[in-house]
């Protein structure tokens, strides 16, 4: 019996304050409520979801190395800060074969200038944004697509 395909989604720092930090950014949802329904939508397309999120950039970079060692079938990640920061990031995804679909709720390119320029996006097959919690879902459809 073949093994169910996994798709990583990654949320990076801060992500775990979803439904109280700045809602009238990043919307009411909580970060186990995203991952609940990510969950549910994953089962209906036959993969596996494995749901993390950390503040802590060298976590993420394991992770991701672990995706790729695990031949994940692709990586949904929301580096949050780290998007626009980490280059460390960006090398750890460039250096793995899994897709990469990036995520974010609210649209980068209408905020603040220091968060137009994404290396995440770099070495990402798309990006979904601008939708609050339905990016991720989005993404995961992309990804199941694959």
């Amino acid at each position: 019996m073949a093994e169910t395909p996994t798709i990583y989604v990654l949320n990076g720092p801060n992500l775990n304050l979803l439904g109280t930090r700045e809602p009238e950014i990043y919307g009411s949802d909580t970060l186990d409520m995203i991952a609940e329904r990510l969950r549910s939508q994953g089962g209906n397309l036959g993969f596996h979801i494995e749901f993390r999120q950390s503040n802590h950039e060298g976590t993420l970079i394991d992770w991701i190395q672990e995706a790729g060692a695990k031949a994940a079938h692709a990586i949904l990640i929301n580096a949050a800060g780290y998007t626009h920061t980490s280059i460390a990031i960006h090398d750890a995804l460039k250096a793995v074969t899994v897709p990469v679909f990036e995520v974010h709720l609210s649209e980068p390119k209408e905020r603040e200038a220091f968060r137009h320029t994404s290396y995440v996006g770099m070495v990402a097959k798309e990006c979904f944004s601008g939708h609050g919690a339905k990016s991720y879902e989005l993404a995961l459809d992309a990804a199941a697509q694959l």
